[in-house]
């Protein structure tokens, strides 16, 4: 999505530490440093005014290359229990936008704004949009329809369960727009039918909230602050 978008992605060869002594665990100083290398070098030649972090092991040798060369770096901090990279970076950041209140037991109080999560802003006024999304995805306005979401990758235990239930759905006259994530797609995708629409990634999230009556979602960060916007139980 974001090379469609017009934006360069450059990735780092960094990894979490695994909680188990083993092979992966050994190299973690060997691609700490290379990390750390590549990001002074991109910092170098990008010439950031300011550089934002958004939590986990990928953000934490960007922004210490960054503290280190004098620039401004923001944390956005998604979640009410942050990870331990947010916590270790949080010294040094400039400022610290936080979803939740009450985070001063991690994070200098003086540094944290209350911002909440960046949300689609399409997502704003789904009701006006609900009679073009039921046309869009082909669905009978005469059903309810159970929206099934598990993140791009997919949730696999959310996909079992609706494999498991789905003639149980199905029984109360109900439609399913059910995406199963990519990783699940050539698994599931033999549940394709009129009353179920099995996708591995969905582009237009403004129209499928619009159309959803009932949702099933993981509670990730931002999943958990849009379904909040959205209001659908």
């Amino acid at each position: 999505k974001v090379p469609q978008a017009g934006y360069a992605i450059k990735g780092l060869w960094i990894a979490g530490l695994q909680r188990q002594i083993n092979l992966k665990n050994a190299m973690f100083p060997f691609k700490l440093i290379d990390s750390l290398w590549k990001s002074r070098k991109i910092i170098k030649d990008f010439k950031p005014n300011v550089v934002i972090g958004t939590g986990g092991f990928a953000s934490g040798p960007l922004l210490q290359m960054a503290n280190a060369a004098g620039i401004p770096t923001v944390i956005q901090e998604q979640n009410s229990y942050p990870g331990i990279t947010n916590k270790l970076l949080s010294k040094k950041a400039s400022a610290i936008c936080v979803a939740y209140e009450n985070l001063e037991r991690f994070f200098p109080a003086e540094k944290m704004v209350l911002t909440g999560n960046p949300v689609r802003q399409d997502l704003i006024d789904i009701e006006s949009k609900r009679n073009d999304a039921i046309a869009y995805f082909n669905l009978d306005a005469n059903k309810k329809t159970l929206l099934v979401l598990g993140g791009s990758l997919g949730a696999r235990r959310v996909n079992q369960l609706i494999e498991k239930e789905m003639e149980n759905i199905l029984s109360q006259n109900v439609q399913i727009i059910w995406q199963c994530g990519k990783l699940y797609f050539e698994d599931y995708k033999k549940y394709n039918s009129p009353q179920v629409q099995v996708v591995s990634f969905i582009e237009k999230m403004d129209f499928v909230y619009a159309a959803a009556d009932v949702i099933i979602s993981r509670a990730g960060a931002s999943s958990v602050s849009e379904l909040c916007i959205v209001g659908k139980p």
